[in-house]
């Protein structure tokens, strides 16, 4: 019988006040089922934004460096654990059991970097434009972090909202996505194990409507850190407009990665192969569109559609596998209705457009990883986010054209360039208009201690990662400490005229 599970509310499991549960399944066999997870709603909001405000004023007093012990210690119990909570999320989420440790992996980096930012919260010491008067600031916590994060990396992104914003001081109450919520119930176990405060961290299982949405409108969360789609930040950025809530949206990607005529092509082919269908293409960051030049175009699509073409689907814990489900029948059905749209837009399919059906994908969301060629800018598969094996490849003649390509979309997440010219890969860096550029790679990779996001419908501004993350989850204030005895009236009487 599949165990039920609880929210952490109050420093206590419990259940929901709603009384009601959702079924969490594997998505590369349905018939197994890993667990009943709350169906909570604004009651349960409620209460743990009663806990977190109990466990702010603890927490927020508690010596920075000291949160940060905490975090190695979660660090090192991740490292115990990583094969264990790979697989579980593997069985989860369904992305093979390779990228489910490399999930956990970031988590593992998160802890280690946030850990040691309890000694680097820096502020500034600056002169003071009056004599016997001290200027400087310091960064101090803000209050509730309200964290909702979506399926596709059940471990990473949890970890990049949750620990920084613990580092700095502030409570937490994280949603995790319906789909992957076991994940985050490993998580919130072995924080306290590794002895955070039972009244920092509060967890709520359940749907965006009846958990995302309470949570957000809570005059009492005073920071919002949402990754999903970009209609739904745009709700949510509206609301915390209205509210004064200083939010972070990490939101869609149409990603290109550009193979100029000089390219290595071995390495463009198996980066593309990475890009386009690692995760099944449920990444953010995915490639998307591949813009080829016209003098390499066609042998390079050649190989490209016969390796797809070679990719093994399966449960991704069968070591054989290397593309696991999409996360639900929603997804794959929108994958076909986008393969539907590239054939209406005029595009001719290279490889996969179908489902993989019968015997061992009977009772799973498979999908078969799929290439079009012929594809113009202005279709929409080229345009529109798909999160799916879906890659879209374009023929240009110039680099200006390319880079033309690679901006004319609303999105702005990641971008990358193979090219053996190194003056041309400057010059990428430059002029692509997005978060994110790699030069010879992928358009995915992002590492724990660099800024992760975009610009345009991608984002509004802020980064996951490195950094400025801690800018993010914490307040600058400034302070003045004037011993002169008299007083000092600062852009008065302090200069002659």
């Amino acid at each position: 019988m599949a165990k039920t599970f609880k929210n952490f509310i109050g420093g206590v499991w419990v259940a929901p006040t709603t009384g009601q549960y959702f079924d969490n399944r594997n998505p590369a066999d349905t018939t197994d089922l890993i667990g009943r997870f709350p169906d909570s709603g604004a009651k349960d909001v409620a209460a743990a934004v009663r806990s977190a405000t109990e466990g702010f004023a603890v927490w927020s007093r508690t010596p920075a460096p000291a949160r940060g012990d905490i975090l190695r210690r979660v660090g090192d119990l991740l490292v115990a654990r990583k094969e264990a909570l790979a697989n579980a999320m593997t069985r989860e989420m369904g992305k093979v059991l390779a990228e489910a440790r490399g999930d956990v992996q970031e988590g593992i980096d998160t802890a280690y970097y946030a850990g040691a930012e309890g000694r680097r919260l820096f502020g500034r010491t600056v002169p003071s434009e009056l004599r016997a008067k001290w200027a400087m600031s310091y960064r101090r916590p803000i209050g509730i972090a309200g964290l909702i994060t979506p399926f596709n990396f059940p471990m990473a992104i949890p970890t990049w909202k949750m620990f920084p914003a613990l580092v700095c001081g502030n409570s937490v109450i994280i949603k995790p996505s319906e789909d992957v919520p076991h994940t985050v119930h490993q998580l919130v176990e072995i924080l306290l194990e590794a002895g955070l405060p039972p009244e920092v961290i509060q967890l709520v299982h359940g749907r965006g409507q009846t958990v995302g949405k309470p949570l957000v409108e809570h005059p009492s969360v005073s920071v919002i850190s949402f990754t999903g789609s970009t209609a739904t930040g745009s709700v949510i950025g509206e609301t915390c407009g209205r509210l004064h809530k200083r939010l972070s949206l990490e939101m869609g990607g149409k990603n290109a990665m550009i193979v100029m005529d000089d390219a290595d092509l071995d390495l463009a082919l198996d980066g593309v192969l990475w890009g386009a269908f690692g995760t099944t293409g449920q990444r953010c960051t995915a490639t998307s569109r591949l813009l080829v030049h016209r003098k390499v175009h066609d042998r390079f699509v050649t190989r490209l559609a016969d390796a797809a073409a070679d990719l093994k689907l399966g449960d991704g814990r069968d070591p054989k596998s290397q593309v696991g489900p999409l996360i639900h029948e929603a997804s794959r059905s929108k994958v076909e209705r986008y393969v539907g749209y590239g054939l209406e837009d005029g595009a001719t399919l290279a490889s996969g457009g179908k489902r993989s059906g019968g015997g061992r994908f009977a009772h799973g969301y498979f999908y078969r990883p799929t290439i079009f060629v012929g594809v113009k800018p202005n279709h929409r598969i080229a345009r529109q986010e798909i999160f799916g094996p879906v890659l879209s490849v374009i023929r240009f003649n110039t680099y200006a054209e390319a880079v033309r390509i690679n901006n004319d979309v609303a999105y702005g997440l990641s971008s990358s360039i193979y090219t053996r010219n190194v003056a041309l890969a400057f010059k990428a860096l430059r002029d692509l208009d997005n978060g994110i550029t790699y030069v010879n790679a992928p358009t995915i990779g992002a590492e724990a201690h660099l800024p992760f996001g975009g610009v345009k419908q991608t984002g509004n501004g802020h980064r996951e990662g490195g950094w400025e993350v801690y800018d993010f989850y914490s307040e600058t204030k400034a302070c003045y400490i004037d011993y002169s005895g008299t007083l000092q009236r600062a852009q008065i009487d302090n200069y002659d005229h």
